[in-house]
């Protein structure tokens, strides 16, 4: 298993939603373990149905700051991980220069859902998981033995 990154960036098109959550919920996985950002091509507000469902688990999103790849501070990243193409090219544009990977979760933007607000809610929950199980997954720990 090899080891975890020091500094991970998520990236997608608003920095409202889907690379908040991510960000998210792998500073709720890993605590201050990971140095964990998120930004976007543009920002926009955070996205209020996002931060419901993160409530559901927990999570608060209600602080979440916007920003955008020209608002950051450090680019020191050991991994980008865009969920947009949008935000895939401006990430490989970042990273042109750096020792860095570059990921692309090509991850479905549940703000354009229509219908009920509970037909909207299922849509950014299916979001959440799936980011959940990839987050698990591609950042997985090695335990020590439980005590």
């Amino acid at each position: 298993m090899a080891d975890l990154p020091a500094a991970v960036l998520f990236a997608c098109t608003m920095n409202s939603l889907r690379s908040p959550m991510a960000a998210a919920i792998l500073r709720h996985l890993h605590g201050h373990g990971i140095y964990v950002d998120s930004t976007g091509v543009r920002a926009r507000e955070i996205d209020g149905f996002a931060v419901a469902i993160m409530d559901e688990i927990g999570i608060d999103l209600s602080g979440h700051a916007p920003k955008t790849f020209d608002d950051l501070e450090d680019t020191s990243f050991d991994v980008v991980i865009s969920l947009s193409p949008e935000a895939q090219h401006k990430a490989v544009e970042l990273t042109r220069v750096m020792a860095c990977d570059v990921e692309f979760w090509n991850t479905f933007d549940p703000s354009i859902v229509e219908g009920s607000r509970e037909a909207r809610l299922e849509a950014y929950r299916q979001v959440r998981d799936e980011l959940m199980r990839r987050i698990k997954a591609r950042f997985a720990m090695m335990r020590a033995v439980d005590v």
